[in-house]
């Protein structure tokens, strides 16, 4: 059906996003898939406690792959099957989020070698949309610590780590603007909500149009 990703800095209120556009669909009567990354399958469950546990002395290499491990068990066991029966899926961060964060964060590798690896991580899957929530991460700091929750391991990285890998999401969206819808985390949550919504229905009615006309076309 429909693979719909959401990203942003820790603390851009991409995570808010996902759960009200799923409650959104549930209501209209349809039954969306709602995952995170790294996690949604019991082996990437695992692979995230590791990942995001402050005690982990990780090599950013090391760091990168265990990311894609989880994403790819997560495509298997999950997001594809899911797809295949027509269902309509929520992940909350997918590879971009290797991209800002391990390939600009870390500079662990170019975004083109980057670009190949995903194709082979989710088997050449691409999201259909994804929506980037934007932050200046001072201001995303700030709501991060008024949660007055211990950072996780990326959370806790230094500001010029945070500075960078939102320089990265501003140039993927750039490079990719008819997939990247970029949104101004500044504005309310009901605001963000509310232009989620009208760009996953009109997704939808297109979506359903070049499904109509190609079962036209094979009956012809």
């Amino acid at each position: 059906m429909l693979l719909l990703t959401f990203e942003g800095i820790d603390g851009s209120g991409k995570s808010t996003q996902a759960r009200r556009l799923a409650a959104f669909l549930r209501e209209a009567g349809r039954d969306p898939l709602l995952v995170r990354e790294p996690g949604g399958t019991e082996l990437s469950e695992r692979l995230r406690a590791v990942l995001l546990d402050t005690r982990s002395n990780m090599h950013p290499m090391a760091e990168l792959l265990l990311f894609s491990a989880a994403r790819t068990q997560l495509v298997a066991e999950r997001i594809r099957p899911a797809l295949e029966a027509g269902r309509i899926v929520i992940c909350d961060r997918f590879y971009d989020s290797t991209t800002a964060y391990q390939g600009a964060g870390r500079g662990v590798a170019d975004p083109a070698w980057l670009q190949s690896f995903h194709r082979r991580v989710t088997d050449g899957l691409v999201p259909d949309r994804t929506f980037l929530v934007a932050l200046p991460p001072e201001r995303a700091q700030k709501r991060r610590e008024a949660k007055e929750v211990p950072p996780d391991r990326m959370e806790a990285e230094a500001d010029a780590f945070h500075e960078r890998v939102a320089a990265a999401y501003e140039t993927l969206a750039r490079e990719h603007p008819q997939r990247i819808l970029r949104l101004d985390g500044r504005r309310s949550v009901e605001a963000l909500h509310a232009t989620i919504r009208a760009d996953v229905q009109t997704l939808l009615r297109a979506h359903t149009g070049t499904a109509a006309a190609s079962t036209g076309s094979s009956e012809c």
